[in-house]
């Protein structure tokens, strides 16, 4: 059973996400927020598998609340529910720790997919979309040290890799799903979802969205 928590501002909009969860045999609502100061709070009493959770609500905003609970250590899976796919909150998400993201008017089976799909430690975000949305976020930072002259020194997050490993990060962060990567790499399926599993672990990456994240922080993946 999966169990979801539910943090928006607006009454309505959380009542519709309870009745279509709970219509599902393996889901259950066990709270709702109405800010982000709440969200936290339950996730502390319930410890949910996985928190939909509002950007814009008063007070403590959603991706404050997504900080501080990823910060916690809680085993808990942060959906974002943004109004744009390509809204400017979604990239503080992402830096935030949140495992992916819906657009508020996503088909309701979108909706459970992308739960179960976050609860089971996968991204929600399309590939495709996971580098659309940070190719357009990483222009919004400002210089980094590491364009200077002076080579940037190696990270330690990517110290542990193997050459495959390191060489799989790199094209998760250029876009590529499972599929191309065996293809491309000549692999198969089942060893490329061995190295992708060993690569989250040895980065400390919660899920793939993660992973490309830190493809981007480390220089792998330059912006397109």
């Amino acid at each position: 059973m999966t169990t979801v928590l539910i943090a928006d501002d607006q009454p309505m909009q959380r009542f519709g996400f309870r009745m279509l969860l709970e219509s599902q045999d393996d889901m259950t609502v066990v709270g709702e927020a109405a800010n982000g100061t709440e969200a936290v709070r339950q996730v502390a009493d319930h410890h949910p598998d996985v928190v939909l959770m509002d950007i814009r609500m008063p007070g403590l905003d959603g991706i404050e609340a997504t900080r501080r609970i990823i910060a916690a250590g809680a085993r808990t899976r942060v959906l974002i529910i943004t109004t744009f796919d390509l809204d400017e909150y979604a990239y503080d998400g992402l830096r935030a720790g949140a495992s992916g993201f819906l657009v508020k008017d996503a088909q309701p089976e979108e909706l459970l997919a992308g739960v179960r799909a976050v609860a089971a430690g996968d991204a929600v975000v399309a590939p495709s979309l996971t580098r659309r949305l940070l190719d357009t976020y990483i222009h919004h930072l400002p210089p980094s040290p590491s364009s200077t002259a002076v080579p940037p020194r190696p990270d330690p997050r990517l110290s542990g890799l193997t050459e495959r490993e390191h060489e799989i990060l790199t094209v998760i962060g250029q876009g590529w799903t499972n599929t191309e990567i065996a293809e491309r790499l000549h692999l198969a399926e089942s060893t490329v979802k061995t190295h992708v599993g060993r690569i989250l672990a040895k980065t400390g990456s919660r899920d793939r969205v993660q992973a490309v994240i830190l493809a981007y922080d480390t220089g792998l993946v330059k912006p397109a």
